[in-house]
């Protein structure tokens, strides 16, 4: 973990960002006191297609399922203006 003061951050944001962008985490102070961080974001696993259709096939259906999901399509399908009353 780097620190970075606001001066030097606001004088070159690019290199510190740059390294944040690569999992560098940075401690922002201001006159030596800990102000905030520069952190990457989290990185989200990836779900590869057979992952997927393994989730798909494993998840249980309820009884109406289908019902629902046709009268809740319908209230996007018309061709009714949302803002009149």
């Amino acid at each position: 973990m780097k620190t970075i003061s606001v001066g030097e951050l606001r004088q070159n944001p690019t290199r510190a960002l740059d390294e944040v962008e690569h999992g560098e985490t940075y401690v922002v102070t201001r006159h030596r006191r800990e102000i905030g961080r520069l952190v990457p974001p989290r990185r989200r696993r990836s779900v590869t297609p057979l992952e997927f259709d393994e989730a798909l096939r494993s998840t249980p259906l309820e009884e109406g399922w289908s019902d629902e999901l046709v009268a809740t399509r319908g209230d996007f399908d018309d061709d009714r203006d949302p803002w009149s009353v």
